[in-house]
């Protein structure tokens, strides 16, 4: 195969192998089917077992494949008992040099739930995993399981444990809003932008009752800073407004429990809608941050780029991967497929068809993994992107 094709595979080769030393596939080979399979659109081990099947005679040109190309039962309990951990850490590795020295100003932290991953359906336990995601540069750089939405708090600050968020700010939603994963991003150096909500009730009444205040009456005698932006499509026009001050001494003594506090935050987000019952919609979201509070519009930018986890993350996964369909459920499996999902959006996302004719084609992720699967040249060529 092509050196650069399978330069990813490098960052896995000290992925231990979880079986006996006597199995009759070779690790390396499973893991460059299972890559490339999923490049090419396979959304399960029995896809990918029968699409390999298909093109056994070019493997054979490329891999060592001993005996031949593994069953679906193969790929199911290899990757089942491949250690997550160990997995996740080869692929916060391969990100790392896939980043190409800097990851963005803004790294999101949002959670997922694997809908159909569950192993009975009468509990209905599904996989749930917390991503970061790097909002400039379009890149997953990790994830980790956790055992439900409510233990997010802990595992996010496992997740960022494992990432290199210096001179980046972080951007949680409000399960994130806690004092031990501020005080992780200060101590990695990184800086922090935390939604408030009711789950932090005293804080959220706080800041709530201070800025709107401050909003009524200006920011009079209060140091500030202002942005606003407006957009409009589909007949809606929409205007966002975004205040913030570093005067977080009106907080008193809730000020010093967070560390690194530097600065409140309130975005005011105001919808005009034709045709519509309510015409104009109003909302404010609170946030703290530790960035100077100086800049409202790197504050507003920080908070929108945010949501890019949802659109070019989570919704990519569902509707274009069909991620929450899936139906894996042993042991490791669904998380650690989930991977080799994120593996191929990173790339995929950067590879650009390009057509006889110079121009490059304006296809969507599924129109990629499909040209993949009918082209072993652009899937060497999505490889390498």
């Amino acid at each position: 195969m092509d050196g650069q094709a399978m330069e990813m595979l490098r960052f896995f080769q000290e992925l231990p192998d979880p079986r006996a030393h006597n199995a009759r596939h070779l690790l390396g080979d499973i893991l460059a089917i299972a890559i490339m399979g999923v490049f090419c659109g396979c959304e399960g081990w029995v896809e990918i077992a029968e699409w390999a099947q298909a093109g056994e005679e070019w493997f054979k040109t490329v891999l060592a494949l001993p005996h031949g190309v593994p069953s679906h039962d193969t790929f199911d309990r290899v990757f089942s008992l491949l250690n997550p951990e160990a997995f996740e850490a080869c692929f916060i590795s391969w990100t790392d040099a896939l980043a190409r020295g800097g990851k963005g100003k803004f790294i999101a932290v949002d959670g997922k739930t694997l809908r159909r991953s569950f192993a009975h359906g009468w509990r209905k336990t599904p996989t749930h995993l917390v991503s970061a995601f790097a909002s400039d540069n379009d890149l997953v750089l990790g994830q980790i399981k956790t055992d439900g939405k409510s233990n997010e708090i802990t595992a996010i600050p496992k997740l960022l444990k494992l990432l290199e968020i210096q001179g980046a700010a972080v951007t949680i939603d409000a399960m994130g809003c806690q004092k031990e994963i501020a005080a992780r991003i200060i101590e990695q150096k990184g800086q922090y932008v935390l939604a408030v909500k009711q789950n932090q009730e005293l804080l959220y009444a706080k800041v709530r009752g201070l800025l709107d205040e401050a909003i009524l009456e200006s920011f009079h005698g209060m140091k500030h800073d202002y942005f606003q932006s407006v957009d409009g499509d589909h007949g809606r026009i929409e205007t966002r407004r975004c205040w913030c001050t570093p005067e977080t001494h009106w907080l008193k003594d809730l000020a010093g429990q967070w560390p690194g506090l530097k600065s409140l935050i309130v975005v005011e987000n105001a919808r005009e809608q034709k045709d519509s019952i309510d015409p104009a919609a109003v909302e404010r979201r609170y946030y703290i941050s530790s960035l100077d509070g100086t800049d409202a519009a790197m504050c507003a930018r920080a908070i929108r780029s945010h949501w890019r986890i949802e659109n070019s993350l989570h919704w990519m996964l569902d509707v274009t991967m069909n991620e929450d369909q899936c139906r894996l459920r042993v042991k490791n499996g669904a998380e650690n497929f989930s991977r080799l999902r994120r593996m191929a959006l990173n790339k995929l996302k950067r590879y650009q068809i390009v057509r006889k004719n110079g121009k490059v084609s304006k296809v969507g992720i599924k129109v990629k993994q499909k040209v993949c699967g009918w082209s072993r040249e652009h899937l060497l060529k999505a490889l390498t992107a």
